[in-house]
């Protein structure tokens, strides 16, 4: 297949060379210093003891690509409004779009149904520019799990995960979806296509929204933050709300919300994507990821007390250090 991959840090260059060594002709739309060194010297992919290089068609600049068969847009939420329309060079006539980013997506109610069909998400599309520039009809939801990071410039190091699961926002399969699962698979992921997605992204969120924010605020890995019973019972708490909020949509998280932390303390210490940005002087997803979970809360009328107190310690914090509006 021929994939763009637009946003080629850390979950997007893990993406890019995998795909690339299994044989797809794979671009890279990157910037700065990343991007010149991919350029110079590929994008070398670290995993254990494995160490790959490959060499990239790489640019800051869509149009150098032409039209795909897949993008994948690898980007942080807050970037997107920005480079949405520099998206379009990459589209044909039946290139797909596949959003590999955290939180709750722009997309997320278009098709939905009933009261909240077609409702936008002003935490993440705030003006509509990213609605109009990707049409709903391109869009593959897709759901990562894996930890990485950029150790350096040109180089990615995949942490841990694998699991990559990708869903049509109104139907649970169709061939497109199965073919680009079946490229990912192919790379080496555990992907697979999702009956429901937006149920598997609000699974996601439903950690995301906790350890993300708390972790800017404590500046620790999840080991340290499970370890101290007053974060744990804050998790917990937080947690609960965010299981409300998407047992009201109908997204069914009946499942314990003290096993799903269990699954996180397995993983052992991660230094979440959130403290990441914040430790290297990057603007954080933070309303992608808590306040779109505050604004979704409000539209079903469930309270989240415990996440809007997190979310305004967090909030002020980051305007502090200039990561975040004021």
């Amino acid at each position: 297949m021929k994939i763009c991959v637009y946003g080629a840090g850390a979950i997007g260059g893990v993406l890019g060379v995998r795909l690339a060594l299994a044989g797809h002709a794979v671009s890279l739309v990157a910037r700065g210093p990343h991007l010149a060194a991919i350029r110079a010297r590929g994008l070398t992919l670290l995993h254990g003891e494995e160490r790959h290089t490959v060499r990239f068609a790489a640019s800051e600049n869509a149009a150098d690509f032409g039209p795909q068969d897949a993008v994948i847009v690898a980007l942080k939420a807050h970037s997107l409004t920005a480079a949405a329309q520099g998206i379009a060079p990459l589209l044909g006539e039946h290139t797909s779009v596949v959003t590999a980013i955290n939180g709750v997506p722009w997309w997320f109610f278009h098709g939905w149904g009933g009261a909240l069909d077609g409702r936008v998400l002003k935490a993440c599309d705030p003006d509509g520019r990213i609605a109009q520039a990707i049409a709903h009809e391109r869009i593959i939801g897709g759901v990562v799990f894996l930890a990485a990071d950029v150790p350096e410039p040109g180089v990615v190091r995949h942490n841990s995960g694998n699991r990559v699961l990708l869903g049509e926002p109104s139907q649970p399969a169709s061939p497109r979806v199965d073919a680009l699962a079946g490229a990912l698979a192919g790379a080496g992921f555990d992907a697979r296509a999702s009956a429901n997605i937006r149920r598997d992204i609000w699974l996601k969120l439903w950690g995301n929204v906790c350890y993300n924010p708390v972790s800017v605020l404590t500046g620790t890995d999840t080991r340290r933050m499970l370890d101290d019973p007053h974060l744990y019972a804050l998790f917990v708490a937080m947690m609960r709300e965010a299981a409300a909020v998407g047992n009201a949509l109908g997204l069914d998280l009946s499942g314990s919300v003290e096993d799903r932390i269990a699954m996180t303390r397995k993983l052992g210490g991660i230094k979440t994507s959130m403290l990441q940005d914040a430790e290297a002087g990057r603007p954080i997803e933070l309303d992608a990821i808590v306040a779109s979970t505050i604004e979704v809360a409000q539209m079903v009328g469930v309270p989240t007390p415990f996440i809007d107190t997190v979310f305004g310690l967090v909030r002020v914090r980051a305007a502090n250090l200039g990561l975040y509006p004021a």
